[in-house]
């Protein structure tokens, strides 16, 4: 997906962008992070393709993610600083992005700029890179927070 958002900024003839692909850039930024959680999140509670593994609880767990409660998650400032600092950065970098997405998939005279769009799809793409490299159990906690609900108080 984040190629497909830095095809879309891709400067195509044009000095700019259309708008509408500057928006549908924003979006798959975003989704490229959340998807990244999502397979995360079945590869570690389930297990890889390499692992034997059910596909159909595999596919549940991917889709069990829910976009609202993974950012008031992110936003949980309590339980998010206990992470080491990429998770903290892609906490931050996903709530960031998840508003973007809304603004660019749901306000009619929001308005990006090129460089900003190529901006945010960098700091997507790095905050990625960064999660995928940490501690298998470092990862498997932060899914495992986002997907469950916290029942304290």
């Amino acid at each position: 997906m984040i190629v497909t958002a830095r095809q879309l900024v891709k400067n195509s003839g044009e000095k700019r962008p259309r708008e509408a692909d500057l928006r549908r850039a924003v979006s798959s930024a975003y989704y490229a992070m959340f998807h990244c959680l999502c397979t995360a999140a079945a590869d570690l509670l389930i297990g890889g393709k390499a692992a034997k593994r059910s596909d159909a609880a595999w596919r549940h767990v991917y889709r069990a993610l829910n976009h609202g409660s993974a950012k008031n998650a992110c936003n949980n400032q309590e339980v998010i600083k206990k992470f080491p600092d990429p998770f903290l950065d892609f906490a931050k970098e996903f709530t960031e992005s998840q508003k973007r997405r809304h603004d660019a998939d749901y306000d009619p005279e929001a308005r990006f700029q090129k460089s900003d769009v190529e901006e945010f799809i960098d700091t997507a793409e790095t905050a990625i890179r960064n999660f995928k490299q940490e501690d298998t159990a470092d990862r498997r906690a932060f899914v495992v927070w986002l997907l469950l609900s916290d029942r304290r108080g």
